[in-house]
């Protein structure tokens, strides 16, 4: 069967527009014009004419716009396409795609289903296109997981339960109202043993350059035949709102062309043993850690205090480091960190922070990670899945589970039963972006992830707080320790949403409503920070 004919078995993703900048390639070689024009703002119809234009002087301005649109776009000047932006709804596509390609860089906005809290049913999976004795285990390991799911949810009520009404002890007289939160917690943690090929929907919003850069790459690892398919169909939706864009389209790079996949296809083809290896040599060097700071500029606070005096016109003379970087950090004297909008980029005085930087390696389960991904702009550099794939399990294992030895046990069993599905289809000589559907949400990922003060201290100020997901809670707290060792003026500051707003007196203190997690962690000092269960370190 050729690459173009292949087709997945479950359900075809449904792609549509539901949202759309009309004319835009009008708009954007008009925004080109406008850059030279002596006459003011170039208008699309300046650019393309009206209807009652003469048919001659219509065609010669469109030969005229789809010429400047080629030259532009040839020439690499391509801000005048992120004008235009569409959003798309996708549904029917996997977990694995989403967190491989869809999320894996900045310039994007989406709003996913949470798997947190909506409760998958059976059938929800993607199934590529195997047959014979691989569609037989591939299934078989996805129904497995699928009713593992369901049976660690039910087993994990009662644990989620206790800690609840332990927490919050006055809702027990209401149970009927607060079973739903339970269940909700309980199918948070069972989701671990999901597989990545669980479907997913999301409105997906995206410049037209995003897009004609998404077809360009749909070729590229890890999932080139879900990534073709789907974007084949947004091309398709651009196209039939806009056909003029066939000017600037260029074909997908073919697989062959990549520079990942011409490495991968050589001497360093993806092997089990050096993916092994190289998780041994990489866990050796985390340590106890999920977060481990490896590098930042010894002069990161100085850098950070002299874009203060930058920023105020003040000689050092005048303005002592400290006093710098308490102007800019504490909520008590910049009354921005108290504000509900994030302003940091748009404040003079907090854009000294991006001076500061940090660098990290981590080791998050897929699940985290796609959470963790959604902080943009601290990039990682996220692997090539199918090169680390090992024949053996490699999961991290949520604190709840670990706290009952039973469930613990049986959460074990269904990952080696997972795995054994893993080597099966390796065996059978399954293309490597198949067999990594059926991997669990569990399954470790290891990268690491680089940020600027200005955007760490954003996503500690969110992943701090004792509501967010428990692994990235932890890869934050032991981050901001770190940093307190390295810089601890900084690292002071490197707190909670509830803390900074009770710094900043803004009330109430937590912003999360009713959604508060019941510990008033504002009185707490950071280095005593504990949530109920402890965090995942362990892995399989």
């Amino acid at each position: 069967m050729s690459r173009q004919s292949q087709r997945f078995l479950s359900p075809e993703p449904v792609v549509a527009i539901t949202r759309a900048f009309r004319r835009s390639l009008d708009n954007a070689v008009a925004a080109a014009r406008t850059c030279y024009s002596a006459s003011g703002i170039v208008t699309e119809d300046d650019v393309a004419g009206t209807e009652d234009l003469p048919a001659e002087e219509k065609e010669k301005r469109l030969r005229r716009r789809d010429g400047l649109a080629k030259d532009l776009y040839l020439a690499g000047h391509h801000t005048t396409l992120q004008h235009a932006h569409y959003q798309f709804t996708l549904s029917n596509v996997s977990r694995q795609f989403v967190w491989s390609f869809l999320h894996s860089h900045p310039f994007y906005n989406s709003e996913q289903v949470s798997q947190r809290y909506v409760e998958v049913k059976p059938g929800s999976c993607a199934v590529p296109p195997l047959e014979g004795k691989a569609l037989e285990i591939y299934r078989r390991t996805v129904d497995l997981q699928v009713t593992a799911y369901r049976e660690l949810s039910g087993a994990l009520d009662p644990l989620v339960e206790a800690e609840y009404y332990e927490r919050f002890p006055a809702r027990g007289r209401r149970r009927e109202i607060y079973g739903k939160e339970i269940r909700k917690k309980a199918r948070e943690v069972a989701r671990y043993v999901l597989p990545v090929a669980t479907f997913t929907y999301l409105y997906h919003t995206i410049s037209a350059l995003t897009l004609l850069r998404y077809y360009r790459m749909a070729e590229q690892q890890d999932a080139p035949l879900e990534q073709r398919i789907v974007l084949g169909k947004m091309v398709e939706e651009l196209l039939r709102l806009e056909p003029e864009y066939r000017v600037v389209l260029e074909e997908p790079l073919r697989a062959e062309e990549t520079p990942e996949s011409r490495i991968l296809s050589g001497a360093a083809a993806p092997d089990p043993d050096r993916a092994a290896r190289f998780a041994r040599e990489f866990d050796r060097e985390l340590g106890p850690r999920i977060s481990l700071l490896v590098d930042c500029p010894a002069g990161n606070e100085a850098l950070v205090a002299q874009g203060v005096r930058e920023v105020l016109g003040i000689p050092r003379s005048e303005m002592a480091d400290s006093e710098a970087l308490a102007l800019v950090m504490d909520p008590a004297r910049n009354r921005y960190l108290g504000e509900a909008l994030n302003l940091d980029s748009l404040s003079k005085l907090s854009r000294a922070l991006y001076h500061a930087r940090y660098t990290f390696r981590k080791r998050l389960s897929h699940t985290a990670d796609s959470q963790n991904q959604r902080h943009r702009l601290t990039p990682a550099s996220r692997p090539i899945l199918a090169a680390h794939l090992t024949g053996e399990p490699d999961y991290a294992t949520p604190g709840l589970i670990r706290r009952d030895p039973a469930i613990e046990e049986r959460y074990r069993d269904i990952m080696g039963r997972i795995w054994e599905g893993i080597r099966e289809l390796q065996g059978l000589g399954v293309p490597g972006e198949f067999v990594l559907y059926i991997l669990p949400n569990a399954v470790n990922v290891r990268f690491t992830e680089s940020a600027d003060l200005l955007n760490l201290r954003h996503k500690h100020n969110m992943r701090l707080c004792y509501n967010a997901q428990e692994e990235i809670w932890q890869a934050s707290w032991e981050e901001a320790l770190q940093i307190r060792e390295r810089d601890p003026r900084i690292g002071s500051y490197l707190l909670p949403p509830c803390t900074l707003r009770f710094q900043a007196g803004t009330t109430p203190y937590c912003p999360e409503g009713k959604r508060y997690c019941g510990e008033p962690v504002w009185n707490l000092p950071i280095d005593r920070y504990r949530r109920r269960p402890l965090p995942p370190g362990a892995r399989g």
